[in-house]
């Protein structure tokens, strides 16, 4: 993309910015390429246990300095963890970019985990997991994770589980970092109105110093999936449900098409057509969405919804009449042409947020090394033709390869 300006520096880590002159935010991140399926079994929780516990202190700050350091000058700072990625990241006016690239700097690379801030922390975190298995819609997708993924990483949830994050110590973070750390695989991603010359500048001024690291990581995919059909009883007024299977992985061809396929199932257009089928026609759903997640080896696609129990069987058969009319039927050629419109359409509004493009550019070059503009991705867009998505149809959509996991009220 034309605006968009790389460099790696030598230890590794590599610097990609992209200059908006109209905006007076900059919007930058340090992302990593490890997450919570690197893992080892009783490490679970431990990437995000680092998240939380980076803002705890660093050896020139403290946890109140860090908090203070962008939110006097209006500024924001967070982070977040997946199953492949840790990120730090901070939006700030302009003139106090060098601030807040100096503290993402601090914060990822000089923590030093005081021990009374990992007991403190650990209450925190087991109030969030409490919080998330409170929240149905979010604990179903990592259960159903498990089920697709049983007995690896991808499969566990990243927050971890009571007893591993009960027993965290200080020393387990140092040695996670220090397995897994790998400064060629580290990005520092920028989007703002400043020109490359000085983004790099500041970048080499905070990152120049750090040293070079590399890892020994060697991820394994997934395998050996078997349909399951779960149900679980919870606290809950609804019934919950996902359904789904693994699918492609991220540098899999097939995957933009089956993007495009799952967007027209259920993608964010209310005119999707499980929306139309279930709820506009049937009154049986608040929402229903249907969703594709590819990992660096492997993926999945699910739908999920929440309904009256009474009324599952329903649902469950409206859905499946939908995946087998996309496996019989192909598009026409409107439908086809409507279908690429409106997945172009959501590509171009969702490059506005520059928020979102910014840890966009980082994960697609930790991913694939490279950053697709978006005349690159409507190009491959339109040259998907009826017969390509009507094959993937019925590669992915067939009845006897689904799993399906439901939350049922007490």
């Amino acid at each position: 993309m034309e605006s968009i300006n790389h460099h790696t520096l030598p230890n590794g880590i590599r610097i990609v910015h992209r200059q908006v002159t109209h905006t007076t935010i900059s919007h930058i991140g340090i992302m990593l390429d490890m997450g919570s399926r690197d893992e080892k079994a009783h490490q679970q929780g431990l990437a995000h246990f680092w998240e939380h516990m980076a803002f705890k202190g660093t050896q020139k700050r403290s946890s109140l300095q860090i908090i203070n350091r962008l939110e006097i000058v209006g500024g924001e700072l967070n982070a977040y963890t997946t199953k492949e990625k840790v990120c730090f990241h901070a939006s700030v006016l302009t003139p106090h970019y060098e601030r807040a690239l100096e503290l993402l700097s601090d914060i990822t690379f000089n923590s030093i985990f005081p021990e009374k801030q990992v007991e403190r922390e650990r209450g925190v975190i087991l109030e969030e997991m409490a919080m998330y298995y409170d929240s149905p819609e979010d604990a179903i997708q990592d259960d159903f994770d498990e089920i697709l993924f049983a007995n690896h990483q991808l499969g566990k949830n990243t927050l971890g589980n009571q007893e591993s994050v009960s027993n965290f110590t200080r020393q387990d973070l140092l040695a996670f970092i220090a397995e897994n750390l790998d400064t060629e695989r580290v990005i520092f991603s920028s989007i703002g109105n400043l020109p490359f010359k000085k983004v790099l500048q500041l970048a080499e001024k905070f990152f120049k110093d750090i040293p070079a690291k590399s890892s020994d990581l060697i991820r394994i995919a997934p395998m050996g999936y078997i349909p399951q059909n779960q149900n679980v009883t919870r606290s809950i007024s609804q019934a919950h449900v996902t359904i789904g299977r693994p699918s492609y992985c991220l540098s899999d061809k097939n995957r933009l098409p089956f993007f495009m396929l799952v967007n027209l199932l259920g993608g964010f257009g209310m005119n999707s057509r499980l929306n139309l089928a279930v709820r506009e026609r049937n009154g049986l759903v608040y929402a229903i969405d249907a969703g594709y997640t590819p990992f660096i080896d492997t993926g999945y696609w699910s739908v999920s919804y929440a309904t009256e129990p009474k009324r599952l069987n329903k649902v469950n058969s409206l859905i499946l009449k939908e995946l087998q009319k996309l496996r019989d039927i192909q598009l026409t050629k409107t439908q086809l042409h409507n279908t690429k419109e409106q997945l172009m359409g959501q590509m171009a509004m969702s490059e506005e947020g520059n928020m979102s493009f910014m840890l966009m550019m980082a994960k697609s070059l930790l991913d694939m090394n490279r950053i697709d503009g978006l005349e690159e991705l409507f190009v491959q867009i339109k040259a998907v033709t009826a017969p390509q998505l009507q094959d993937l149809a019925n590669e992915m959509f067939q009845e006897n390869d689904l799993s399906y996991l439901t939350f049922l009220p007490e």
